[in-house]
């Protein structure tokens, strides 16, 4: 039976190891570290560095985290929400789509889930990347590879891309609703904690070369949205999810997680946020994480123990992470919304 008339959507997220095993681990971290999108210096040395340092050394730390946050039944929290998320998208589009997971890196691979998408037929694909904001090294490597695949088909349907959605509506209303769910009255103070790039990186997306990004970001960038800078939609994230909060300014910080390496990154960086918050005498903060649209290792463990723990240490008394959009039914009509390149 032909399903020729039907749309495709194809959701991709950052992906996750098969098991919270060692070679596992291993495995996942040299595929993704490999990309020249993520660290982006020639190939023999970022071989050297990812494969005979990083992997190597990181992936038995990694594997232990990743035991701690990986359920007997459901196994990893990433891949068991963005299979939910498409199962309900699936459900509130109806038989005239066919949505598809796929994972930049390991399974369910890009290139599994294209082969299963080629043999319908499908009159158009919509390729959602699961990050609100965008960046090279993530909507930009899933547009990228997505790209190199289908233009090997010999019949091509019409295809378009989600390149960011940072102030989406429904997306801001639902972290605010997962906001709502705590006494917030009872925080001192609300961090916003992205996943860090190196600053480099920021300045990349202007191919004449010239343009130089200081580490904190330019005025500019924290005041209007950009399309194709990845610190300006952090902010514009941030200004929204506030607004539905009735936040002023001097409640809330914005700040950068997940560092690798030496060179400098986008700051603050939230460790030193906490220091910097733990210093004013503040006790408890509430802490969001708008670039993910469902709960991992970077919010189950990097915010909700590290963080957590770290700040207090420092004196502190709670950190308490805001939940992820997961499987909320608004997320989900804003997944619907954007699958149809529809405003809500």
């Amino acid at each position: 039976m032909s399903n020729k008339g039907k749309k495709g959507i194809l959701l991709v997220q950052l992906g996750t190891p098969d098991s919270p095993t060692t070679p596992d681990v291993k495995k996942y971290l040299t595929e993704f570290l490999m990309d020249p999108r993520v660290i982006d210096i020639p190939y023999f040395q970022r071989t050297l560095l990812v494969k005979g340092i990083i992997a190597r050394t990181r992936a038995p730390k990694s594997a232990k985290v990743y035991e701690t946050i990986w359920d007997k039944e459901t196994g990893s929290p990433l891949m068991h929400y963005s299979i939910l998320q498409r199962d309900l998208l699936q459900e509130a589009l109806g038989e005239e789509y066919h949505v598809e997971l796929a994972m930049r890196y390991q399974n369910p691979s890009i290139e599994a889930a294209l082969k299963n998408m080629e043999g319908l037929f499908l009159e158009s694909i919509r390729v959602i990347p699961l990050f609100p904001q965008y960046a090279s090294a993530t909507s930009g490597s899933v547009i990228d590879r997505v790209m190199e695949l289908i233009r090997k088909w010999n019949y091509l349907p019409e295809i378009s891309f989600v390149s960011n959605f940072c102030t989406d509506d429904l997306m801001a209303e639902t972290y605010a609703d997962h906001a709502r769910r705590h006494d917030l009255e009872s925080f001192d103070h609300f961090v916003f904690s992205y996943h860090g790039l190196p600053v480099r990186q920021l300045g990349k997306v202007d191919p004449t070369g010239q343009l130089k990004c200081p580490e904190a970001g330019c005025d500019s960038c924290k005041t209007t949205v950009n399309s194709y800078c990845y610190l300006s939609q952090c902010y514009a994230t941030t200004r929204t999810i506030a607004g539905k909060l009735g936040l002023k300014k001097e409640q809330y910080s914005l700040c950068f997680q997940s560092r690798l390496g030496k060179e400098p990154w986008i700051q603050p960086y939230t460790s030193d946020l906490l220091h910097d918050l733990a210093a004013k005498g503040y006790k408890k903060l509430l802490i969001f994480s708008p670039a993910f649209v469902a709960d991992c290792i970077e919010t189950i463990d990097e915010i909700g123990v590290e963080y957590a723990n770290e700040f207090k240490h420092l004196g502190g008394e709670e950190v308490c992470l805001v939940e992820s959009l997961n499987d909320d039914p608004k997320w989900i009509e804003s997944l619907k919304q954007l699958a149809l390149n529809a405003k809500n």
